[in-house]
């Protein structure tokens, strides 16, 4: 589609550097087209204030607030704690997981304006702008994409404030704090400035650095217990309270906030080929992803359980490359379903100082039997019975042995443990 013959433009709008350019930028380069700017509320609270008077101020016709919340938690991060999907180990998904949410807001928005074309602000470096296309091409194949960061001369955010300052876009960032952030309710990132150099430590302990957690090293010095009690492998109760979804990150955000708790820096491996450094602050998720762990533990058989820990790792690189619409997510999500029809119980974690400690695991469903288990007397287990199982066991190594003793000596037969 020309230029010329996109009237309609639908905007995935934030506010922050990015999108408070784009507007501008896309009435200048796209013969002035109408601007639809679409902010998705996924819990990033007062990020929101002020938005539409910003959109309409720079040049877009109106703005869409779109509630999120509660189909974010519901629908993607409590199928992604279920699975304990985490990317590399450490990254739990937080922008991954809201941007498939969110394209697809886009989409329902923009077939009812009868836009002609949808825009993001995200770079040719990152991984988002593949997670927001997978979707807007899943669910609309026809639509007009535009992203900017392909299109513009702008070559850095040093850049994008020139732009901004020259067109008169408010900004609520300085050149000293143009850190590239994103925010909702389940985590925070930071990228560039110091952070884009791996020896350089994140600096923790500046005013206005970190937001939802605080340093562990400002954490009160006494710990603090907390308990979450699950069905179906799903977080309904903290501390004896139940809670709906929304309700209930908040509560462990504030929780494992105040105590230092989930804090990750990682320089992890970029979809598009290359290594980026990111801090990130989940102080909610990081509880729950923890406690969920340690009521698999007692919850799900050996092979479940093992094979699981194989699935996660599909299933977090899914999500991170912006796969969430696919057939083989939904085939995995459903296997993990079933994993977790008995994932129900209670798990108290001792926070303190940034660290998360078991203290104590319950389950009506609990495969751990201490009449088995014990190391005092029993009636129920005959270790005289482990002799047969660990011959069997190891018959493969045992005859392997054998071959390699007759080959090594050149005799014809060897045996090798023969009872008398």
């Amino acid at each position: 589609m020309k230029k010329e013959e996109i009237k309609k433009i639908v905007l995935a709008y934030s506010g922050g550097l990015d999108t408070s350019i784009i507007i501008p930028w896309l009435k200048e380069n796209y013969n002035d087209p109408e601007i639809i700017a679409v902010a998705a509320d996924v819990g990033q609270k007062d990020e929101l204030d002020g938005l539409g008077e910003k959109a309409i101020k720079t040049g877009a016709s109106k703005l869409y607030i779109a509630d999120l919340k509660e189909e974010f938690v519901t629908d993607f991060i409590f199928p992604a704690v279920q699975c304990n999907a985490a990317y590399e180990k450490d990254y739990l998904l937080g922008t991954a997981l809201a941007r498939p949410l969110i394209a697809k807001k886009l989409v329902e928005i923009a077939r009812k304006e009868g836009a002609q074309a949808i825009c993001h602000g995200c770079t040719g470096k990152g991984n988002d702008q593949v997670r927001f296309e997978m979707t807007i091409r899943r669910f609309a194949p026809d639509m007009e994409i535009i992203a900017p960061w392909r299109e513009w001369d702008i070559k850095s955010r040093d850049e994008e404030i020139d732009y901004a300052e020259a067109h008169g876009v408010p900004l609520k960032i300085s050149r000293q704090t143009n850190y590239s952030k994103d925010k909702n309710m389940w985590h925070l990132s930071h990228e560039g400035l110091d952070l884009e150099d791996p020896i350089n430590e994140p600096q923790y302990d500046k005013d206005g650095f970190l937001e939802l957690t605080v340093p562990p090293s400002k954490a009160p010095d006494e710990p603090e217990y907390v308990t979450i009690k699950f069905n179906k492998g799903i977080p309904i109760a903290v501390n004896g309270k139940a809670l709906n979804p929304v309700d209930l990150v908040e509560e462990l955000n504030a929780i494992g906030g105040r105590n230092g708790v989930g804090l990750a820096d990682l320089v992890e491996n970029r979809l598009v080929g290359m290594k980026s450094r990111g801090v990130y602050e989940t102080p909610g998720g990081s509880i729950l992803y923890r406690a969920h762990q340690v009521l698999e533990t007692i919850c799900l058989d050996r092979e479940t359980q093992h094979y699981k820990e194989q699935i996660a790792l599909k299933y977090a690189e899914l999500i991170y490359f912006g796969q969430w619409y696919t057939p083989l997510r939904e085939a995995i999500a459903a296997f993990v379903e079933k994993t977790q029809e008995n994932v129900t119980g209670e798990v108290k974690l001792k926070l303190y100082k940034g660290n998360m400690f078991n203290a104590g695991v319950s389950s009506p469903y609990s495969l751990f039997n201490q009449d088995f288990s014990t190391f005092d007397k029993d009636e129920v287990y005959n270790q005289q019975d482990a002799d047969g199982f660990i011959r069997l066991f190891g018959l493969p190594i045992t005859v392997r042995a054998i071959m390699e003793e007759k080959h090594t000596r050149g005799k014809d037969t060897v045996v090798i443990g023969k009872r008398d």
